[in-house]
């Protein structure tokens, strides 16, 4: 066995980190978890303590320099941890060193740190500790003035950790987010393990991410994770916290809410399948949406109607226009509609509420109108990583799942061609120009698992809704397109 495998590790509890840890942070070791002012440090310090209480029945001590206990209690009320319950019960202990730190303010260059170990020793004992958290050390470190002095006394601080048998935790600032690692550039020297989290400004929205740098002999997932801090599930890493393993696939078949449409897809889709639709606006995929969740609803599935391009009204008027009673239907209980623009929440904590909305409605079915709306407030790499998680939420409760997204062109890709390898079917509206009028198509590119219809197929929109007709035989297919394309076969549109 090697090194790397003889090291034991301590879960942290913390959603999805533990999945970029591989199994959690080394026992028995110090952990420096660095970052700037936001990225959500205390609160990773707290929950490291909390979730080993609550999962894993392990007594902690929380060492502040900063904020009072008074101040920690309130603020983790906030996030269901009853700190003072496991005071009482003697599973947490605090080391208030804010009020030593104040009085020693006036002495720059000096802490007594043997004060210190002996408090922390003595927590540990009364407890029984088996992880700690410390809270910042920038407090004393801002006292030296020398670079050399705070590596030793970080070292300094490790070693009396150690032979308390306990793993522990280190939270230190960094100004700056993407040079260095911590504030003194020493810190992450004087270590094992370092865990830096990130607060960027990236066009106006705000995306945290975790990264582990260094677990000294432990492997470890690299680069960085999406996360956010929701006040029901604390930290929460994205997507590693909901992907898991699909254990079988499914062999029934679901109708799409169009009779044609499920013949070109051999049948319709599979009960688990991810549906992507994509085409450009006014092409038809709302109206493709609305028709998939009637058809659940006639056949007495559940189906959650989440949209971000409109609001319920202008939703409900417009599905009132194809016949389809969205009034009705939500008042029988079998479908939900939530309308969301995506500029009211970051793209971290739209998932957490879809995912949400998911759990206790309880869907069959899923329709997500339009993910391509949610460009507006992501980058590229945020929104697979919020398309990852969903999938891992959609294979879990084997849900269909129909994924509309808009097109833009070859000069400006969308979410739809980094996702399109994620889906088990993708079909694709498009326009026609005939004649000088403009008809629309529809194609096929792939079910996977099944035969399909590989034609360009003609549709209208009536006041009944989508049709699909005869095959077009004159055009070209270019999925990056917005607009199909004559092929220099033909002499003249069909008419």
């Amino acid at each position: 066995m090697s090194d790397a495998q003889s090291i034991e590790r301590t879960p942290t509890g913390i959603n999805g980190f533990d999945q970029v840890a591989l199994g959690g942070l080394p026992a028995g070791r110090s952990t420096l978890v660095t970052g700037s002012t936001g990225s959500g440090k205390t609160v990773f310090a707290v929950e490291f303590l909390a979730r080993g209480v609550t999962q894993f029945d392990d007594p902690a001590v929380f060492v502040t320099f900063e904020e009072t206990p008074a101040d920690i209690r309130r603020n983790s009320a906030t996030l269901g941890f009853a700190i003072e319950q496991w005071e009482a019960a003697d599973k947490w202990a605090f080391v208030d060193a804010s009020e030593s730190i104040a009085e020693e303010a006036v002495v720059v260059g000096t802490y007594d740190f043997g004060a210190l170990a002996a408090r922390i020793d003595h927590a540990v004992r009364q407890v029984g500790a088996k992880r700690v958290s410390i809270d910042s050390l920038d407090a004393i470190f801002t006292r030296y003035p020398d670079n050399s002095v705070v590596r030793h006394q970080l070292f300094r601080l490790a070693a009396t950790l150690e032979p308390l048998g306990v793993t522990s935790l280190l939270t230190a600032e960094r100004t700056s987010e993407y040079d260095g690692v911590s504030r003194y550039g020493v810190e992450e020297f004087a270590v094992d393990n370092v865990v830096t989290l990130r607060n960027v400004l990236v066009d106006g929205n705000r995306r945290r991410t975790v990264e582990v740098v260094k677990f000294r002999g432990c492997p470890h997932r690299t680069g960085e994770w999406l996360f956010t801090i929701d006040p029901q599930d604390g930290v929460v890493v994205i997507p590693l916290a909901f992907l898991t393993p699909r254990e079988h696939a499914a062999t029934t078949r679901v109708s799409s809410g169009n009779a044609e449409l499920d013949e070109m897809c051999g049948g319709g889709w599979y009960q688990d399948a991810i549906v992507l639709l994509t085409g450009p606006t006014g092409a038809g995929k709302t109206l493709t949406s609305l028709q998939f969740a009637a058809a659940g609803a006639a056949g007495g599935e559940r189906c959650l109607l989440y949209s971000f391009d409109e609001n319920r009204e202008q939703l409900v008027r417009n599905a009132a226009g194809w016949g389809i009673d969205l009034d009705a239907l939500q008042t029988s209980g079998l479908v939900s509609v939530i309308c969301d623009y995506p500029e009211v929440a970051s793209l971290e904590d739209h998932f957490l509420r879809v995912r949400r909305a998911i759990e206790e409605f309880t869907p069959v079915r899923l329709v997500i109108d339009t993910l391509s709306s949610l460009e507006r407030i992501a980058t590229p790499p945020a929104l697979l990583d919020f398309v990852l998680a969903l999938a891992g939420v959609l294979r879990h409760y084997e849900i269909t799942a129909l994924l509309t997204s808009a097109t833009a062109g070859r000069t400006t890709p969308t979410i739809a061609t980094e996702i399109a390898s994620l889906a088990d079917v993708t079909i694709i509206l498009r326009y026609v120009e005939q004649a000088g009028e403009i008809a629309r198509a529809i194609a096929v590119l792939q079910t996977r698992g099944s035969a399909h219809d590989p034609s360009v197929r003609r549709v209208t929109i009536d006041a009944d809704g989508l049709h699909i007709s005869d095959r077009w035989s004159h055009v070209a297919l270019d999925p990056t397109e917005p607009t199909l394309t004559w092929t220099a076969s033909s002499r003249q549109p069909p008419r």
